[in-house]
C-alpha cells in the first residue's frame, strides 16, 4: 500500500510537470519567433510611408514579445540562458525605441550616406550572358532605389533630424566623381570592358550600346540629380544646432543613446563628462613621463607639434603603409596562444581602404567576412598620406584586426549553433569597441610596441577615446562648438589635424557611439584587476579572457556577472 501511495504521487507530479511548460521551453519558443523573419503585406524601402509602417510594425510585435519574455522566470533556465534572455530584452527595447525616435530616418552622417557605395556595384567580372543581363537589370533599378533614398533623407529634414552642415567637407567629390563626360570612364561600366568570350561580335556590340546608354541615364544622370538635391534641398535645411539635444526630444534622444552605447542605464552626460575629464588627466600624465624619457626639450604641444610634422613619422607611399600593419598584424598572431585558449577559425586580410570611402574615413577599420567563403579584412587608410602616423599603427592593428575586432567578431560569429542566431550576428558596441581599445592595452603586454614612440601612440588613440567621453557629451549636451571640440582633441591627442577633423564630425553626426569604446575598456580593465587580486596565483590570463568571449556579444552587466561566478568557482577549486 506504501509503496502505491508513492507510485501515485510520483505519477500525480509527472502529469503536473506534463502539463506545465517549462521556462526554458518558454523561453526558446520566444527566441524563435524572434529569429523567424516576419512577413509583412508590403515591401519596407519602396516608400518613406512603408519605411515608417515597417518600424511602427516592428516596435509593436517587439513590445508584445517582450511583454511575454518579461514573464519568463530565470528559475531552471541554464546560463546561456539566462545570457539569451538579458540579451533579447535589451535587443527588443532597442528596436522599440527606434521607432519612437525615428532612427531609420537619419540615415547620413560624414562617413556614410546611399550614395557613397553604390559604385562597388561595379567590381564585377561578367562571365555569361546572364550575369551582363542582370548587371544591365541592377543598373535600371538604381533611379528607383536613389529616389527612395532622396525621400528617407526630406522626412528627416521635415522631422527636424538633418545633420548640420558643418560635417560635410568637400562633400561635391562624393557625386562629382560619378557626373563624367565620358561615361566608358565611369566606374560602373568598369564590368562591360571584359565581355565574356561567349558572347558575339553583335551581341557584344550591342550590349556596349545599352551599356552606355544606360549609364548615362542610370548613373551619371541620377548623381546629377543628388547632387542637385544636396546643393539645393539639404544642404539649405541642415540643421542649425551642432549638438543632437538642439533637436526636438533631442535631450531625451541623446540620454537613450547613453544607454544604448553604455548596455546600462546608470550614466547620465555629466557623469561620462567627468569620467573622460580624469582619464585625460590620468594618460596625460603617463604621455609626459614618455616626453621626458625621451628628453625632448619642449612643452606638451610642442611634442605633439613634432610628432604632426617630423617625415619620419610618416609614410612615403601607400605600399610602405601596407606593408607595416601587415608586419605588426603577423608579430600579433604569433602572441595570440599566449593569451588566448580560442582562437578563430576565419584568417584576415589587411587592405586600403576603399577609394570612394577613403577621404572621409578613420584611419581604419575592420570589415566582417561576409560569407563562408571570404576572410574578414583590416582597412588601412592611405588616403592623405601625410595625415597617417606610423607610430599609431601598432595600436590600430591591434584594435581593429587581432587581439581586436577580427578575433572577438569571429569568435561571435563562430558560435555554436545552441546559442540563438540573434546573439550569433549581435554587435553591442560597448562591449565590441571596449574590447578593441582593451586589445590595444594588451598588445603591450605582447611586446609589439618596440620603440617609445610606438608606446605614445598607444596612449594617444588611449587619450583619443577618453576625449570622445569629453567632447561627445560636450558637443550633444553642454552646448559646445565644432572649434572647441577641434581644439580640444588637438590639444591633448598626437592625432594628425585631418584625423582630428574628419573623428569630430563623426561624434558630431553619430550621438553617443564615440562614447562605448572607452567604457567598455574602462570595464573589461577593472574585472581584470579584480580578477588579479582576488585570484592572485590561480590568477590565468587565457581563462581571463575565455570568460570575457566565449559566450559572445554581451552587456557590461552581463560579463560582470560571468566573470564574478568565474572568480568564484576558481576560489572554490
Amino acid at each position: 500500500m506504501k509503496r502505491f501511495k508513492i507510485l501515485l504521487v510520483l505519477t500525480l507530479i509527472g502529469l503536473f510537470s506534463f502539463g506545465q511548460e517549462s521556462n526554458s521551453n518558454k523561453l526558446n519558443s520566444i527566441i524563435a519567433k524572434y529569429d523567424t523573419e516576419r512577413d509583412y503585406d508590403f515591401k519596407w524601402n519602396e516608400s518613406v510611408e512603408n519605411t515608417s509602417k515597417y518600424y511602427q510594425a516592428e516596435a509593436d510585435f517587439s513590445m508584445k514579445l517582450k511583454e511575454e519574455l518579461e514573464q519568463v522566470s530565470e528559475a531552471g533556465l541554464s546560463e546561456t540562458e539566462k545570457i539569451s534572455r538579458e540579451l533579447l530584452l535589451f535587443v527588443l527595447q532597442d528596436k522599440i525605441d527606434s521607432n519612437t525616435y525615428k532612427t531609420y530616418l537619419n540615415t547620413i552622417t560624414n562617413e556614410y550616406a546611399f550614395h557613397l557605395n553604390l559604385s562597388r556595384m561595379g567590381n564585377r567580372t561578367l562571365n555569361n550572358k546572364k550575369q551582363v543581363i542582370d548587371y544591365l537589370n541592377r543598373l535600371e533599378n538604381l533611379p528607383k532605389s536613389i529616389d527612395y533614398n532622396l525621400d528617407v533623407l526630406r522626412a528627416s529634414i521635415i522631422e527636424g533630424m538633418a545633420q548640420p552642415r558643418a560635417v560635410f567637407n568637400n562633400y561635391d567629390d562624393t557625386y562629382n566623381k560619378h557626373i563624367v563626360a565620358d561615361v566608358t570612364k565611369s566606374e560602373f561600366y568598369k564590368p562591360f570592358l571584359n565581355l565574356p568570350e561567349s558572347l558575339s561580335s553583335t551581341e557584344k556590340d550591342s550590349v556596349i550600346q545599352a551599356a552606355k546608354t544606360s549609364i548615362q541615364k542610370n548613373v551619371v544622370d541620377e548623381y546629377k540629380k543628388i547632387k542637385t538635391f544636396f546643393q539645393n534641398e539639404y544642404f539649405p535645411n541642415t540643421r542649425k544646432g551642432l549638438g543632437i539635444s538642439t533637436t526636438p526630444n533631442g535631450k531625451e534622444f541623446y540620454q537613450n543613446r547613453i544607454n544604448f552605447f553604455t548596455t546600462s542605464n546608470q550614466y547620465t552626460a555629466e557623469d561620462i563628462h567627468q569620467i573622460g575629464l580624469k582619464e585625460v588627466a590620468r594618460i596625460k600624465a603617463e604621455m609626459q613621463k614618455i616626453i621626458d624619457d625621451l628628453g625632448f626639450k619642449g612643452s606638451f604641444a610642442e611634442f605633439l607639434q613634432f610628432l604632426r610634422t617630423d617625415e619620419q613619422f610618416y609614410p612615403k607611399t601607400a605600399k610602405e603603409l601596407l606593408m607595416f600593419a601587415r608586419d605588426i598584424a603577423k608579430r600579433i598572431d604569433a602572441e595570440l596562444p599566449k593569451f588566448f585558449i580560442t582562437l578563430p577559425r576565419k584568417p584576415y586580410g589587411v587592405v586600403p581602404v576603399p577609394a570612394d570611402l577613403a577621404p572621409n574615413y578613420t584611419g581604419g577599420r575592420y570589415s566582417g567576412s561576409r560569407s563562408e567563403t571570404t576572410a574578414g579584412f583590416y582597412w588601412v587608410n592611405t588616403y592623405n598620406l601625410p595625415s597617417r602616423t606610423l607610430y599609431t599603427i601598432p595600436a590600430l592593428t591591434a584594435h581593429e584586426a587581432v587581439p581586436g575586432h577580427h578575433l572577438q567578431i569571429s569568435l561571435n560569429n563562430e558560435l555554436p549553433e545552441t546559442i540563438p542566431r540573434f546573439r550569433r550576428n549581435l554587435y553591442l558596441s560597448a562591449y565590441g569597441e571596449g574590447w578593441g581599445l582593451y586589445s590595444e592595452y594588451l598588445a603591450d603586454e605582447m611586446g609589439i610596441y618596440t620603440t617609445p614612440y610606438e608606446k605614445f601612440g598607444q596612449l594617444t588613440y588611449e587619450m583619443w577615446r577618453a576625449c570622445r567621453l569629453v567632447v561627445d557629451t560636450g558637443v550633444h549636451a553642454k552646448g559646445w562648438t565644432r572649434q572647441q571640440m577641434l581644439d580640444y582633441m588637438a590639444e591633448n591627442t598626437a592625432l594628425s589635424i585631418h584625423e582630428v577633423t574628419t573623428e569630430t564630425d563623426r561624434y558630431i553626426s553619430w550621438p553617443g557611439q564615440a562614447l562605448s569604446y572607452k567604457i567598455g575598456e574602462i570595464k573589461i580593465r577593472e574585472l581584470r584587476k579584480k580578477a588579479e587580486f582576488a585570484l592572485g596565483e590561480k590568477f590565468d590570463i587565457r581563462e581571463f579572457h575565455e570568460v570575457i568571449l566565449e559566450e559572445g556579444t554581451v552587456t557590461l552587466s552581463i560579463m560582470e556577472k560571468r566573470m564574478d561566478a568565474y572568480i568564484q568557482k576558481k576560489l572554490n577549486e
